[in-house]
């Protein structure tokens, strides 16, 4: 065997025991990792794990605020929407579909002021944020996070922070955030309501511009959701509807049996003959 290739056969086998003894470190380091791990506190491993699965399932998008923007479209967009027969479409970042959120909001069961229970697992809790806290934690699977529909980036076009703050003094207007915002409403009566797609889709984007886009000023002229909303009944007013139904027969049965005895006594009376007067003598 000539020199040269006495010189590569070495240069393999050093190769060869260098690597072995690579990985006989990282399996040595491994296991020295794992006896380590097994040497902490149950609760401090609990912690991590938790901590892990957290930000594993963390989602940048406000549940809250979320929830603000769909009670806003739902009061002042969609009854005139269903007033014109019109379908928005799926990509409209209006649409209810295009909420992460909903899928968990429609599982809430309001039991009474102090109850909320979740629709899944039928849990009980005291507060709606602890029902919040109940499906972050344990019903994350069930987020819709296939497309970018956080409704919570649509508040600053919706006046979220309007409906919130009406009984909070009010800021002072940022000019640029106003733009912004007016910019963003814009944007999506252009998307969800194009103006040569139909008549109805023209009307609904005049409509979304009054209601909601001329309002982004600092000049404090214009009040969001001129046009109004959806239209609530007056529990005071039906109830007392219902009670004075209630109530109606009940007072014309009485006042028939009143008439009815009134009208006995008169005739008992007729019937009694006057008493005949005797001539005095004369």
């Amino acid at each position: 065997m000539s020199r040269p290739d006495v010189t590569a056969c070495k240069l393999i086998v050093t190769l060869i025991s260098l690597q072995s003894m690579i990985r006989a470190f990282a399996i040595s380091q491994k296991t020295r990792n794992k006896k380590n791990e097994s040497f902490l506190p149950f609760s401090l491993q609990f912690f991590l794990l938790q901590n892990s699965e957290e930000h594993t399932h963390e989602i940048h998008c406000s549940r809250e605020r979320s929830r603000s923007a769909y009670k806003i479209i739902e009061e002042y967009l969609i009854p005139f929407v269903e007033q014109e027969n019109y379908q928005m479409s799926n990509k409209c970042k209006l649409h209810p579909e295009n909420d992460i959120f909903r899928e968990q909001e429609e599982h809430k069961i309001h039991v009474d002021v102090n109850e909320w229970r979740c629709g899944y697992c039928k849990k009980s809790f005291r507060a709606e944020k602890f029902l919040d806290q109940h499906f972050d934690n344990r019903h994350y699977n069930l987020l819709n996070v296939s497309h970018n529909n956080c409704l919570a980036d649509l508040c600053g076009a919706l006046h979220c922070d309007h409906v919130a703050n009406s009984l909070v003094p009010k800021t002072k207007c940022n000019p640029a955030a106003a733009a912004r915002n007016r910019h963003l409403c814009e944007s999506l009566a252009d998307s969800c309501f194009p103006v040569h797609q139909s008549p109805s889709a023209s009307r609904l984007h005049e409509l979304f511009l009054r209601q909601f886009c001329d309002a982004h000023t600092c000049s404090g002229k214009i009040k969001p959701f001129l046009r109004g909303g959806k239209k609530h009944t007056n529990i005071f007013y039906l109830a007392s509807s219902i009670l004075i139904l209630m109530l109606l027969p009940i007072f014309y049965i009485i006042v028939f049996l009143y008439q009815r005895e009134m009208r006995k006594g008169t005739q008992v009376l007729r019937r009694i003959s006057k008493p005949s007067l005797k001539k005095k003598p004369s």
